[in-house]
């Protein structure tokens, strides 16, 4: 998998933008918050992919490639113009994106994007500001530093990610032990926010299948075939 360089003019919208072949070897997709937009590029079809609650082991056919783009918080909600609350865990087809073309996603996906979304008026910042405050302090911490109630805040997260505030943090959690470097685990416990490393190491267990150390050492749940 190689990601590409995302532009200024496309940061307001897009994380990140990975392109892959598969291998024929194990793989693994980790739990992600984001809404990500998937395009198979032997058949040309474009999919929503809902934020995923638990982590995928698969291996894919070789050849099998895609181009994968994944949104800021808040930004799919504003080009799907629906809210996200049933997407979790989902891959829905999406016929068209307007002013996207297909051919030149899977082509150039840079300038694909930026031509799609050139004229999209600029999207509100809000979500992602809750998600930033979010990291690091709780549901009614965060509603406070926002002026919002938490049942507000309840309702900009399913709305816009298909995920509660909570679950949306537990998410970013895992995602921060990922990114660390493996060992000194009490202390990536401490960074990523969780109570102590017990309490790390059962939310990581949760969503990836095993404990922190089993994963780092290769020790994971069985692939299956990829059917995405």
């Amino acid at each position: 998998m190689s990601s590409l360089n995302v532009p200024p003019a496309l940061l307001r919208w897009v994380a990140g933008i990975d392109v892959a072949t598969a291998s024929g070897s194990a793989a693994v997709d980790v739990p992600d918050h984001a809404t990500t937009l998937l395009l198979r590029s032997d058949k040309r079809e474009l999919i929503v992919l809902g934020p995923r609650t638990r982590a995928a082991y698969h291996v894919g056919a070789p050849g099998h490639a895609c181009v994968r783009v994944r949104m800021r918080p808040g930004r799919a909600q504003a080009l799907l113009g629906r809210p996200l609350r049933d997407i979790a865990d989902r891959a829905l087809p999406l016929r068209a994106l307007p002013g996207l073309d297909i051919d030149q996603l899977a082509a150039d996906p840079i300038t694909a994007l930026e031509e799609a979304l050139a004229d999209w008026p600029e999207p509100s910042e809000r979500l992602e500001e809750a998600a930033h405050l979010l990291v690091g302090a709780t549901v009614a911490t965060t509603a406070a530093r926002l002026h919002i109630s938490e049942r507000r805040l309840h309702t900009l997260f399913t709305a816009g990610t298909g995920l509660s505030p909570k679950h949306f943090a537990r998410i970013d959690r895992v995602r921060t032990v990922l990114a660390a470097d493996a060992g000194g685990w009490s202390d990536i416990a401490t960074t990523a926010g969780y109570y102590d490393q017990s309490h790390m190491t059962a939310e990581f267990r949760h969503f990836m299948g095993v404990p922190p150390a089993a994963f780092t050492a290769g020790r994971r749940p069985a692939a299956t075939p990829c059917t995405a």
